[in-house]
This record gives structure tokens, C-alpha cells and sequence, in this order.
């Protein structure tokens, strides 16, 4: 699997390089999204994560995007307890009035897990959602429940905002783990966007009635600017531990 992945990062680097020399242009030329024709827009995302009663973590990202395929690696790494590489791919799938998203994940430790997910509507919309693993050994850095379904609601119709309201909720292990977003995506200029995501959680660690419920609020904040982007983000019970994390990310689009 290490050599699965590895080789993946490698050909979408191949892939890459043109596609960047291909938008690089004249400095202070405007850069628009890369279309199609033009190649592959990347997306750079490194993360650090300070625990509160674990040791930190970093990890490394790189999504590549061409029409409607996008693609991922990364790496994981908590020190010498636990190092995971994954890929994945989704494909979305434009159809009147709806917006189909299918995904596969892989990592190693043998993990694979998949997903779909839907957009229904325009201007309002209803967003559904089912995601499926394997149970084998993952870190997860999505900090949802992956075996769970996802039930939302949003709008595009305030002026240069999109709100969402959705919960995803765990409907295969038993924990009653259940985490609720607000999101909202505000465009602040041509060049500038804020995303805002408060999150309620609720849920056991296991599947074993005895267990504490876990209860908290959290939230993120990320802004971009161009080509670049910063994120931060305060978790407590971080993947319903009692774990507190701190998440910084920092990264770019070319």
C-alpha cells in the first residue's frame, strides 16, 4: 500500500509540472481557475496539530482538481506513534437540479472506505449524504464519523454568502455520535473569501452503553486570499476523545 501511494504522488507530480508551467504567465498577470483544457489545479495543505493530552501532529496534503475529477495524497505523521499515507478520489456529477459527489478513500493499514454524497436544488437546497468503511486502522482527519449518514439543508440566496445547516450522524457503530454544522462561505471582494464552521457534537466513544457521553462545541475559521489560504480551528474532544486539538493550516492553490 506505501508503494501504491507513493507512486500515486509521484504521477500526479509528473502530471503537475506542466500544468504549472503551462499557468505560471507574466508576474502580476490575473490567474483564473484552471479549466480543463488548461491542466490540473493543486491545492497545497499542510496542518499542525497541537493535542492537548497526546503528542502533536503534522500532516501534508496535496488535492489536485481537473473538470470534474479531483484526486488526493497525504501523509500523517504523530511522531513515532502513528504514521498513516492515503489517496483518494471523487468525481462530481452534474444532473438537473442535483449534484452527485462519489468517493473512494485508501490509506494504509489496510483502510478503504467510500462515500456518497448529493446536493439537490439551486438557488435552496437539500444535501444527503451515506459514507462506508472497512474499520481497519485510520486516522481521521475529516474529525466526522465516516460510517454515518449526513442530512442537511442551505441557501445561495443571500448576497455573496452560501449558509449550510447539516448533521452527520454515525448509523453503524452504536456510539450516537452525531456532529452538527453551521457553515457559512462569505465572498469579501474579488480576490477574498471567510469561511465560518461551528460545530455541536454529541456521542460515546464506543459502542458500549456504560460509556461517558461526550458533549462540545467547537469551530474554524479560514480565509483566502488569491492563492492562499490559512485555517484554524478549535476542537475539543477531538474524534469524541478527550482530546483537546488545535488545528493550524496554511497552504496555496497553483
Amino acid at each position: 500500500m506505501h508503494h501504491a501511494l507513493i507512486a500515486a504522488l509521484v504521477s500526479l507530480t509528473l502530471l503537475v509540472m506542466p500544468a504549472w508551467a503551462d499557468k505560471s504567465g507574466a508576474a502580476g498577470e490575473k490567474r483564473e481557475p484552471a479549466s480543463t483544457e488548461e491542466g490540473i489545479a493543486l491545492k497545497m495543505t499542510p496542518t499542525f496539530y497541537h493535542n492537548s493530552s497526546a503528542t502533536n501532529a503534522w500532516d501534508i496534503n496535496l488535492r489536485g482538481n481537473k473538470g470534474s475529477h479531483t484526486a488526493w495524497v497525504g501523509y500523517y505523521r504523530q511522531e513515532n506513534e502513528f504514521q498513516q499515507l492515503r489517496g483518494g478520489y471523487e468525481h462530481a456529477i452534474a444532473l438537473p437540479f442535483v449534484k452527485l459527489t462519489p468517493s473512494l478513500q485508501f490509506a494504509s493499514r489496510g483502510f478503504l472506505g467510500g462515500s456518497l454524497n448529493a446536493e439537490i436544488g439551486e438557488r435552496y437546497f437539500a444535501l444527503l449524504g451515506w459514507g462506508r468503511t472497512n474499520l481497519k486502522a485510520y486516522y481521521n482527519l475529516n474529525f466526522d464519523p465516516n460510517d454515518a449518514i449526513t442530512v442537511g439543508v442551505g441557501t445561495h440566496a443571500l448576497p455573496n454568502t452560501t449558509l449550510s445547516l447539516y448533521q452527520i450522524r454515525d448509523d453503524r457503530l452504536h456510539t450516537r455520535q452525531h456532529i452538527t454544522h453551521l457553515v457559512a462561505r462569505i465572498k469579501a471582494g474579488n480576490k477574498a473569501r471567510w469561511t465560518f464552521d461551528v460545530f455541536r457534537k454529541s456521542g460515546r466513544p464506543d459502542a458500549d452503553p456504560a460509556s461517558d457521553t461526550l458533549r462540545g462545541t467547537g469551530a474554524s475559521i479560514t480565509f483566502d486570499y488569491a492563492a492562499y489560504f490559512v485555517r484554524v480551528a478549535n476542537d475539543p474532544y477531538v474524534n469524541f476523545t478527550n482530546n483537546h486539538m488545535v488545528r493550524v493550516a496554511a497552504g496555496m492553490r497553483f
